[in-house]
């Protein structure tokens, strides 16, 4: 094995060296949780076990009796490999590296993208509504079927996952020489640079806006009482049971979320604007951008894999359709808006705290 030196990290730039610890006591303990689910038997909340949504997930094709041990096994198995990235800069040979950056990613995928399914992307849409008409008791919802135990795992999985994701990232980093803040090794790649992202960066991020206005607008329709793509007997149906106005949420929701990822390359993106009082003029924090368009992208791609795969949801928008032809769009959606949040980080990164380098 070869021994990597690296120069030692400022204090505020230690975070990457935090993520494999966390990641592993993260799922360690739910590794622990699903174990004694195993022995007895309860509290698996997947799949067949989830009433409110467990038929748009994945998980709903594999037996809880096997489910169960596998999840205990996968998460215990990787909160090891987590600890053992958190060692110091060894090198491994290359073919048990290559094994435990596969492995590594692959459960991350699994836990940030598989497990979540559908109702995380519903709950981050449908949040703003819940909370602001919570205290005038709308919508008329019982918030306990909402807040339950299989969306707390849900979240659970999630934040398992991308702690993971981070652990490998900076363990993969550390021991390939590069800087495990920001990646640069000094060798320069073109397609990295500030004037290259600016360029793929914008394409992406047209194509990240443009998916979700198209959702957008047949949600938009059918509040304003055009059938677009429905029939007028399910528009009524809609209307008297209130689904319209969800939808309008939903769009709503979509619409914001279209106009925020144009941000990504825009110059309000990078200073807030004149109207925001008291923040007029100053720098957009990278974070505060990066972090959220990341977890849209992310539960954007893992609502795709649930809805697109159950017969059910086929049935319900009538195939390639109107209705459904927005959501096959997803899959692009998660993709894009990822790539267009890394080429802004790309761009306004900076000189790394870490290395120095920029």
């Amino acid at each position: 094995m070869t021994t990597i030196t690296a120069s030692r990290p400022r204090a505020d730039s230690r975070w990457p060296d935090r993520l494999a610890p966390l990641a592993a006591g993260w799922l360690g303990l739910w590794g622990v949780l699903a174990l004694l689910g195993t022995l007895t038997g309860a509290g698996y909340p997947f799949g067949p076990n989830d009433p409110h949504g467990g038929d748009v997930s994945l998980l709903r094709l594999v037996p809880v009796e096997v489910a169960t041990p596998l999840f205990a096994g996968v998460l215990l198995t990787a909160a090891v490999a987590a600890l053992a990235m958190s060692r110091p800069a060894v090198r491994p040979p290359g073919p048990l590296r290559t094994l435990l950056a596969g492995y590594g990613w692959t459960v991350a995928f699994v836990l940030a993208v598989v497990v979540p399914d559908a109702r995380v992307l519903v709950i981050l849409g449908y949040l703003p509504m819940l909370i602001i008409g919570a205290p005038f008791g709308w919508p008329p919802v019982d918030y306990a079927e909402i807040f339950t135990w299989a969306l707390f795992a849900r979240f659970a999985a999630l934040v398992g996952g991308l702690l993971l994701a981070g652990a490998v990232l900076a363990w993969q980093r550390r021991t390939a020489g590069a800087c495990v803040g920001c990646g640069r090794d000094g060798t320069d790649r073109g397609w990295t640079t500030p004037a290259a992202a600016a360029r793929w960066g914008r394409w992406a991020a047209g194509i990240a806006a443009a998916i979700p206005l198209t959702y957008a607008l047949t949600r938009f329709a059918w509040t304003a009482g055009i059938p677009l793509g429905i029939s007028r007997e399910f528009l009524a149906e809609m209307q008297d049971t209130g689904l319209v106005w969800a939808g309008f949420g939903l769009g709503a929701f979509a619409t914001v979320g279209a106009i925020l990822t144009l941000g990504l390359v825009q110059r309000w993106g990078e200073r807030f604007p004149r109207w925001m009082v008291g923040l007029a003029g100053r720098r957009v924090p990278v974070k505060l951008a990066v972090v959220p368009a990341t977890l849209v992208a992310i539960a954007v791609t893992a609502a795709t894999l649930g809805l697109l795969t159950n017969p059910e949801f086929w049935r319900l928008t009538g195939g390639f359709s109107l209705t459904g032809a927005p959501m096959l769009l997803w899959p692009l959606w998660g993709v894009a808006l990822g790539a267009a949040t890394y080429a802004y980080h790309l761009r306004r990164r900076g000189a790394c705290r870490r290395c120095g380098r920029s």
